[in-house]
């Protein structure tokens, strides 16, 4: 409560960051964060990567390769990496999960440089994960039943071209696989009287670890904010994927 109003419903980066990343409400949302930079107009980046933890906060596996023999990967972008990573390390079959930034042209990217919309990336999680215990398919259902995969450049509350809605592919079978879930999960969608998905899915880009704090932040800071709300619609899952 500041002030007399409540900001509850606002995401503020951590007191490390104390930069609110988009504008509802009290925040103006600049509208240049609406829309992608393309490569000539984005932030330069730098060749230095990000230093993360050696180990996940919670699983206690590696956050960087290499991983554990017979894993596969999957990144997924649904709006706040903080709620967005905990919900799949707590999948079975999850070995490991890091936050981090993707789809953009800035490389090694700040966070600061991210909210500036001016990198063209988005908040994703990479999950590692044991196709023999969880399937790809299920972590794609786990992705669209997690988010409102309808709303453009937002998820509800946090505006911006890093909340939207992505699926980046670790290769053929991973992409008619998302691809085959987004036509049915959005016919179950427009039958439920919600828009059309707006979930981009293409090959995976470079994937840019995000910054110490972030890394399972919610099992650092069980009270923090968590921005996930999904629609409340269960994704078909286990389907031919030429459905």
């Amino acid at each position: 409560m500041v002030l007399g109003f409540d900001l509850s419903p606002f995401r503020f980066a951590s007191a490390r960051s104390p930069i609110p990343c988009w504008g509802m409400g009290l925040f103006r949302v600049d509208p240049r964060k609406l829309t992608l930079p393309s490569a000539s107009d984005a932030l330069p980046g730098r060749t230095t990567r990000m230093p993360v933890p050696s180990r996940h906060f919670v699983t206690g596996e590696p956050l960087e390769p290499p991983f554990a023999a017979g894993t596969e990967r999957a990144i997924f972008g649904l709006g706040c990496f903080w709620g967005a990573e905990r919900r799949f390390w707590q999948q079975s079959g999850v070995v490991t999960t890091a936050a981090g930034y993707a789809g953009g042209h800035t490389a090694n990217p700040t966070y600061e440089e991210v909210c500036s919309g001016r990198t063209g990336h988005n908040e994703v999680v990479l999950v590692v994960f044991r196709p023999a215990e969880v399937s790809y398919d299920a972590l794609v259902g786990v992705f669209f039943e997690s988010h409102d995969p309808t709303e453009g450049m937002r998820q509800g509350n946090d505006v911006g071209t890093q909340y939207r809605s992505g699926i980046y592919c670790q290769g053929p079978e991973q992409r008619a696989i998302a691809e085959a879930r987004r036509r049915a999960y959005g016919a179950v969608l427009t039958e439920k009287g919600f828009g059309t998905i707006t979930t981009e899915i293409v090959d995976a880009p470079p994937f840019y670890y995000a910054e110490e704090y972030h890394q399972q932040y919610l099992a650092k800071n069980p009270g923090g904010y968590c921005g996930l709300g999904g629609t409340g619609v269960s994704c078909p899952v286990g389907l031919p994927v030429g459905t």
